[in-house]
């Protein structure tokens, strides 16, 4: 798997396959503590390693382990890598639409104790890993691609659902009671990032009282609404900074900041450097490559 990576992503940051589902991962050094924002997405490491510290817990995701997260999450990472052994991924973003028709045509029994999770690492099985080799596969011919990499992408979603831990990610994806009531608010912030909002107006839309909401949100992502939402603002402008090119005033702006050395004084904060160190820091690592061009062609 590793070398059909390393083809398919010659280069540092992130590389866009050819199917929208699919990035591919690659770091040439090691990086210690970088905060990162996740999509609800499967990270299966083929080389090197990845850990990911939220709240008290660790997640390590490397070639024994795949990491599954739920909902839009921000995280502390550390990335194990080398130039001779660089740390080679893939990240697959879940179609909520495709995991809610499995579930619907699955219709596989909830243990009992299941708790919804956000986030889990657990083991990959030979088959799973098999379902990858043959998606990676797939995806170094513009023909396979287009033929067979949706329909193997649905059979990893299957194998993750039916997993070690796949009882708890199929109670997080089930749309039912407080979980679904906070993955719904995240998505609000998501969509809304930029405006003002209040704690008390989003408990409301997702039906919840501000107190149950600040603890139910607090269980499911380890920080506040309101340390969300800085989160999500900061993590936005850097990814506007980096691919973009956006100055720091416009940046801050585009984000919902009224006060571009509030936002300078809390980037740098959360970061640990200024928006412009950041931004030059992380070209590399948060670069967004296209589809390297195979053989065939695209209609």
């Amino acid at each position: 798997m590793a070398a059909l990576i390393n083809r398919l992503a010659p280069g540092n940051g992130y590389t866009q396959s050819a199917l929208e589902e699919v990035r591919l991962l690659r770091s040439d050094v090691p990086l210690e503590s970088t905060p990162v924002l996740y999509e609800p997405s499967i990270v299966i490491v083929c080389q090197g390693r990845k850990r990911g510290f939220l709240g008290n817990s660790v997640y390590i995701y490397d070639a024994q382990q795949f990491l599954v997260v739920a909902v839009p999450l921000p995280f502390i990472s550390q990335t194990e890598a080398s130039k001779e052994e660089p740390m080679l991924a893939v990240a697959l973003r879940l179609d909520l639409q495709v995991l809610a028709d499995l579930l619907v045509t699955l219709q596989l029994p909830f243990a009992a104790d299941a708790e919804p999770v956000s986030m889990l690492s657990t083991p990959l099985d030979e088959r799973l890993g098999d379902s990858v080799l043959r998606l990676l596969e797939a995806l170094q011919s513009p023909q396979e691609t287009q033929v067979l990499a949706p329909g193997l992408l649905r059979e990893i979603y299957y194998r993750v659902l039916v997993s070690e831990q796949g009882a708890a990610l199929r109670a997080a994806l089930t749309n039912q009671g407080y979980f679904a009531q906070i993955a719904r608010a995240l998505q609000i912030m998501q969509t809304r990032y930029r405006q003002h909002m209040e704690v008390a107006d989003l408990a409301r839309e997702v039906g919840m009282s501000s107190a149950n909401f600040h603890a139910r949100f607090k269980a499911v992502t380890q920080s506040s609404p309101m340390q969300y939402l800085k989160s999500l603002r900061l993590h936005q402008a850097r990814l506007l900074m980096v691919r973009q090119g956006f100055s720091a005033a416009a940046a801050s702006a585009e984000t919902g900041y009224e006060s571009p050395s509030q936002f300078s004084r809390e980037f740098k904060r959360f970061f640990g450097r200024s928006p412009q160190q950041e931004a030059q820091y992380m070209q590399e690592i948060l670069r967004l490559e296209p589809a390297c061009s195979l053989a065939g062609s695209y209609q």
